[in-house]
């Protein structure tokens, strides 16, 4: 096995895996499928490895990752170089891609983003995912950063502590009169499990958590919420659905505050709420415009995340694993 990366064939890779598809990689870099195909091919037998799975979209193996972690890290570091030396081309704004999940976005996200300074000329690609998804994107190569809820390091990448995401259990007032009865304490762990809910997608567990820690049971033994669900993909769609007595949701505390003060909302379970951490993961590289996007996340989640969205209350309940 040869141990040069021949950066032909590291960038047609990479070019696959942003494109998707072979043909779209083709285009892109103006030859034809058949040569794409070729290169990658090439690359597999240089590294004795699968670097791609071929299916539509491709996806990279986890060896194809590493190799796509390295096709990225030597484009930022080519441009750097270019800026330097002072070539041409190089005008062009800096792209930074970023992994980051709904809530954060409809809340601190795009606020922090607007601390960064303007002469740096940044373009932003914004990778929306779940927060326990987010640090996959970045394992892959896809993303350079990402706000996630793992603590845990990414190959690669440094890390560190955002603050905590306050969700709190809501629903439409009508809703709580009809399905809790309008009690002022906690409603039975099996009363909640029965009203119908609203979720995010199919991978939000947090309502589910939620009802588990009214059981007691963190391991999911007993206690889910209901089969009766609406499945609401975006933020601000999920708050508007609970709002308009659709089902009940876990809704971040600065999204419900104005709605509770309006009451358009009511806290069903006012002694009750789940704390998310929220961590800041991105590429081991000496990048100034990396750097400067993560100070500016830091103060806003500072401010954000442990202080505007968090009120004097109960104690939280903690996310079952985390």
């Amino acid at each position: 096995m040869m141990s040069e990366l021949p950066l032909d064939q590291v960038r047609t890779l990479l070019t696959v895996v942003d494109e998707g598809t072979f043909d779209a990689a083709a285009a892109v870099l103006h030859v034809t499928p058949s040569a794409v195909s070729q290169r990658v091919k090439a690359l597999e037998q240089r590294t004795g490895r699968v670097l791609l799975i071929r299916t539509k979209p491709v996806r990279p193996t986890e060896s194809g990752e590493a190799v796509v972690r390295f096709a990225r890290r030597l484009a930022r570091l080519e441009l750097d170089t270019r800026a330097e030396l002072g070539m041409t081309g190089t005008e062009e704004p800096t792209r930074l891609s970023i992994a980051v999940n709904a809530d954060s976005l409809a809340t601190w996200f795009l606020p922090a983003l607007s601390r960064v300074p303007g002469e740096l000329r940044l373009c932003y690609e914004l990778r929306r995912e779940d927060q326990d998804h987010t640090a996959a994107l970045l394992r892959e190569g896809l993303v350079m950063a990402a706000v996630t809820s793992s603590p845990d390091a990414v190959t690669g990448c440094s890390v560190r502590r955002l603050g905590r995401m306050r969700y709190v259990p809501v629903a439409s007032p009508a809703f709580t009169g009809r399905w809790f009865g309008g009690r002022s304490g906690t409603p039975a762990p099996e009363v909640v499990a029965d009203a119908p809910v609203v979720v995010f997608d199919r991978r939000d567990d947090i309502q589910d958590a939620f009802v588990r820690a009214l059981f007691r049971d963190p391991h999911g033994r007993r206690g889910a919420s209901s089969v009766h669900r609406h499945l609401v993909p975006t933020s601000e769609g999920f708050v508007e659905a609970v709002a308009a007595g659709m089902g009940w949701g876990m809704v971040p505390d600065a999204q419900a505050a104005p709605l509770l003060r309006a009451g358009r909302l009511v806290r069903f379970a006012p002694d009750r709420q789940i704390d998310v951490p929220l961590f800041w993961q991105q590429w081991k590289l000496d990048f100034p415009a990396l750097a400067a996007v993560a100070e500016a996340v830091a103060a806003e989640a500072a401010a954000s995340l442990d202080g505007g969205f968090r009120r004097p209350g109960p104690a939280p309940t903690p996310v079952p694993g985390s």
